[in-house]
């Protein structure tokens, strides 16, 4: 075993978990997951069969990780929040079928309490603030709030906001990294 799971963590046979990985107290990890490298699974976390995460991802206490949902590398899911996999669930009606599938792409932060509707893609290094409700794909870049989300700006891979405007042409630089930012109707890109 090259990862560190606590004496309470279930990690069901076949589970594939990755070099480094620390899953904590009262965490479960169905058979059929793959978890990558230096990931860690906070207290009472839960990861379905049909999950796929990357390297390196933070996933915070009380967070259920249904099947459908892939993160990749360097994701972070804050405390409680919420993935779902079935658009309209009904309790006398059997679903499975119809799950939707979502994507975190690589870098983004999903903050405390906030909800992700099945079917989405949340865009690189794209963050969602606490509490807030996505329904609908989330750029790159693009910093989310509100219920429904609403996007107010731009957050550089470091994570701290842009000075761009939401639309229009404008580029940005990261007082901390230095890195350049452009913006072009209305899509944010790292300039290499």
């Amino acid at each position: 075993m090259n990862y560190n799971a606590h004496s309470t963590a279930i990690v069901d046979d076949g589970a594939k978990i990755g070099a480094g990985t620390r899953i904590w107290h009262w965490v479960h990890v169905s058979a059929q997951a793959h978890i990558g490298e230096r990931c860690s699974l906070g207290q009472n976390v839960y990861v379905g069969n049909d999950v796929h995460i990357g390297n390196n991802v933070k996933i915070q206490n009380n967070v259920s990780v249904y099947d459908a949902v892939t993160l990749e590398d360097d994701v972070f899911c804050g405390p409680s929040m919420v993935f779902t996999n079935v658009f309209n669930p009904r309790s006398a009606v059997t679903r499975k079928d119809e799950y939707r599938r979502t994507l975190v792409r690589r870098g983004a932060t999903l903050g405390a309490n906030c909800t992700i509707v099945c079917g989405v893609t949340v865009g690189e290094y794209a963050f969602v603030g606490a509490s807030a409700v996505i329904n609908k794909d989330v750029g790159a870049f693009a910093l989310m709030v509100g219920v429904p989300a609403r996007q107010i700006g731009w957050m550089s891979r470091f994570g701290e906001r842009l000075a761009l405007p939401l639309e229009g042409s404008a580029s940005a630089r990261c007082d901390h990294t230095g890195e350049q930012y452009q913006l072009n109707d209305g899509v944010c890109s790292l300039i290499a």
